[in-house]
């Protein structure tokens, strides 16, 4: 029967040649084919496009049927993601007022706590607001004094109450201002020790202490000592390390089942995220859109501006689980070979997901289903040359 098969390949040589250019790389491999033809005998096609092949030329093909697996969700192929810290565990520790810096007392990779000395920068305008918040205190000390007396004279009726009223608006205007002295002192770095001496002492001093705003590692260095710096320059980039976010760019069309609370999967090292944000934007370098996930334990293993791969696990409503081996595409679809008894049934199926070593696809498929795994382009070329 198998020598009749090879008779009828062969008067269609002409035919084949005919379309050489669309069906090369079938009638290359059909070729490759011949030798295992001569192994069986038995027809090889069937009706509507069916393949009939028995154990032992499926043993010669090497073709091999592996079940379907029907899943809930997917994996993707693996994305490059950048670690980075999230916005509101990120400082730039910076110098409120201008002078000489002299000296730095952390280094980066430096883990520190809030309140740790960081740098100490000589500023002759630290001087002068010391000096204008003495002069406020000794105002605001003798408008003081004077509205306590006249609010007493007022009470005996010695002196007149627009006296008395004048008195506490001079001692009113006096906290004001002595209020705001205290706050930008207190935002040029003086904690509250330092004006309780200040207050007590009146001694100025010129030496501005650039403390940590939180518990952190110092990410960047950004001033060197003897450097001049004017108000706002940076010195220090400070972060908290966790949790950490990672940012992947995801092509548009492999974003379908990612949404907030989607499990990432960090390839390596081994960890786990979950999904905060899905963009809204398409960006134009790569067309993809950002997702942003949280990595709530682990983050130790990673380092900010590190780059690793992720895969998304998305959920999915019904399809099954295959191996990539088994796709078939052919005149722009997709398909592969379930087999039906001695029959090879041609399906075809929509991609709905690839993953690393498997895809996720619908169609007419069920539970129970096993499809060709291997020796896949085999099947393919006889089914091809079989005129289906």
């Amino acid at each position: 029967m198998f020598g009749i098969h090879l008779a009828i390949l062969g008067s269609r040589r002409g035919r084949f040649g005919a379309v050489r250019g669309r069906r090369a790389g079938s009638r290359a491999l059909l070729a490759c084919l011949m030798p295992l033809s001569l192994l069986w005998t038995g027809p090889v096609a069937a009706t509507a496009g069916d393949i009939r092949l028995d154990a032992a030329q499926r043993e010669a093909l090497g073709v091999v049927l592996t079940p379907v697996e029907p899943v809930t969700g997917s994996t993707s192929t693996a994305f490059p993601a950048r670690v980075v810290v999230p916005n509101d565990q990120l400082h730039v520790v910076s110098t409120p007022l201008a002078g000489l810096l002299e000296s730095l007392h952390a280094a980066e990779g430096q883990p520190v706590r809030k309140g740790d000395l960081l740098a100490v920068v000589q500023s002759p305008d630290l001087l002068e607001a010391q000096r204008a918040y003495v002069e406020a205190l000794s105002r605001f000390q003798l408008a003081e004094a004077n509205y306590r007396r006249d609010r007493q004279l007022h009470k005996e009726g010695i002196i007149a109450e627009r006296r008395y009223l004048e008195a506490r608006a001079r001692y009113q205007e006096a906290r004001t201002a002595l209020d705001q002295r205290r706050q930008l002192l207190m935002l040029a770095g003086m904690d509250e020790e330092a004006l309780a001496q200040l207050t007590e002492t009146h001694r100025l001093s010129g030496r501005l202490e650039v403390r940590s705003p939180l518990d952190g590692v110092v990410l960047e260095q950004m001033a060197t000592p003897g450097q001049r710096l004017e108000a706002q320059d940076p010195i220090y980039k400070v972060g908290r390390l966790q949790p950490l976010w990672l940012e992947v760019h995801v092509p548009l069309d492999r974003l379908g089942g990612v949404r907030p609370g989607s499990p990432v999967q960090v390839i390596e090292p081994p960890i786990e995220a979950r999904v905060i944000t899905v963009g809204r934007m398409v960006h134009t370098e790569d067309q993809g859109v950002l997702v942003r996930a949280q990595v709530d334990e682990g983050s130790e293993l990673l380092f900010p501006g590190q780059f690793v791969k992720v895969a998304l696990l998305r959920s999915q409503n019904g399809g099954y689980r295959v191996p990539r081996s088994a796709l078939v595409r052919h005149r722009g679809r997709v398909w592969v070979f379930v087999g039906r008894g001695e029959l090879l049934e041609p399906v075809p199926v929509e991609l709905v997901a690839e993953e690393a070593h498997s895809a996720v696809v619908r169609g007419a498929l069920r539970t129970g289903d096993r499809i060709v795994s291997r020796g896949t382009s085999a099947v393919k070329a006889i089914w091809l040359g079989a005129g289906t």
